[in-house]
């Protein structure tokens, strides 16, 4: 299977497309680029659950059609997706935060794992339905801190109540995909699950997330501080995953059964960094005197150890990640740097995203 990102134009051009979460990080970006291909995006979401959102400086409101609304509530669900009417669904609505979890573990749960069920039981309603793309995350992985990669079917588990959520949230995709997309009489509908790594890319501004904690405490002069130094995590740009997601929605438009199960799509094995690493990285990049410091306090449990195995979207997607972690960083540091001293949020992400297909285009 060709990377469906080369003939993408033809591919979406038109396509009704509903995104849930898109006033999020990764909603935002993939919002855009959706539009940049031509498809009508429909996106149903909260508000920011910042100040600063790249969905407000980015305008997206004017951008697409966009509708404030919980995932928890089925019936706001149900309207919005019989309303739309999708061909394609990418749902991203959640609460995405580990540290969060712990003070907030049954909203947590509502929001990851109702949330899902609600998105999809909504969806086998609709007619025309093509595919939808379940995004979840890395850590979904009964996580014994090993040495070999997660692959896709590795057990789910998650020692905090957000990677459990996760791990719930994949088995619950898992069951309404062979209940109901793919039994029966009616035709196959194509429901695949994604799990991408530790996503970084401008226009984050959420809370105990790394690069938006380095990017506050460098503009505002302060060193950042560090929890676990050591942790090692798949760290990749934005748009790798998002390409990824791309590619696994086309594939399962074409062949529902052939690609309606779990994917990886985590960065190369090189890009499993260290969180002190990759902040000396962004240390470098915005000079001006940045720099961190380690948090000598006690926290909750994060994984000390966590890597996924793409293998699966490499050989039958025809997917890789395109951006070292050392370009993405720097395409991140010069995002926010930009943004900060005037620039114009959506262009400078349009911009980005097309040189990242350029470079997809090349292979």
């Amino acid at each position: 299977m060709e990377d469906v990102v080369t003939d993408a134009r033809e591919f979406w051009r038109d396509r009704r497309v509903l995104v849930t979460g898109h006033t999020g990080f990764k909603g935002a970006w993939l919002s855009l680029w959706l539009e940049r291909l031509g498809a009508h995006v429909i996106g149903f979401a909260l508000p920011p659950a910042t100040s600063l959102s790249l969905f407000s400086l980015a305008s997206i409101h004017e951008r697409i059609d966009s509708q404030f609304g919980d995932v928890r509530d089925p019936s706001a669900v149900d309207a919005v997706m019989a309303r739309s009417g999708p061909e394609v669904v990418f749902h991203l609505a959640a609460q995405s935060l580990v540290r969060r979890s712990y003070v907030d573990p049954i909203g947590t749960y509502a929001t990851n794992v109702m949330g899902t069920a609600h998105v999809l039981d909504a969806a086998r309603r609709i007619a025309g339905l093509r595919a939808i793309v379940v995004v979840t995350s890395d850590k979904c992985y009964e996580n014994r801190e090993s040495l070999r990669p997660y692959r896709e079917d590795d057990p789910m588990g998650g020692h905090d109540p957000y990677s459990s959520s996760k791990g719930c949230a994949e088995l619950v995709t898992a069951a309404w995909r062979r209940s109901f997309f793919q039994s029966g009489s009616t035709e196959p509908v194509g429901v695949g699950s994604a799990r991408a790594g530790n996503v970084i890319g401008g226009g984050d501004w959420a809370e105990d997330r790394l690069v938006p904690d380095c990017m506050r405490a460098f503009a505002a002069g302060d060193p950042v501080v560090l929890r676990h130094p050591a942790a090692v995590r798949p760290w990749q740009h934005v748009l790798d995953p998002l390409s990824g997601y791309l590619s696994l929605a086309a594939g399962l438009a074409a062949e529902p059964r052939g690609f309606g199960e779990a994917w990886n799509f985590g960065p190369s094995t090189e890009d499993a960094r260290p969180v002190a690493w990759v902040v000396d990285q962004l240390v470098r990049f915005w000079g001006d005197g940045a720099r961190w410091e380690a948090d000598r306090g006690t926290h909750p449990h994060e994984a000390g150890l966590l890597q996924v195995d793409a293998s699966k979207a490499r050989a039958r997607l025809a997917w890789a990640p395109r951006l070292s972690l050392e370009v993405g960083l720097r395409w991140t540091v010069d995002w926010y740097k930009r943004v900060g001293a005037g620039a114009d949020a959506a262009a400078l992400t349009l911009d980005q995203i097309e040189q990242f297909e350029t470079l997809n285009a090349r292979g």
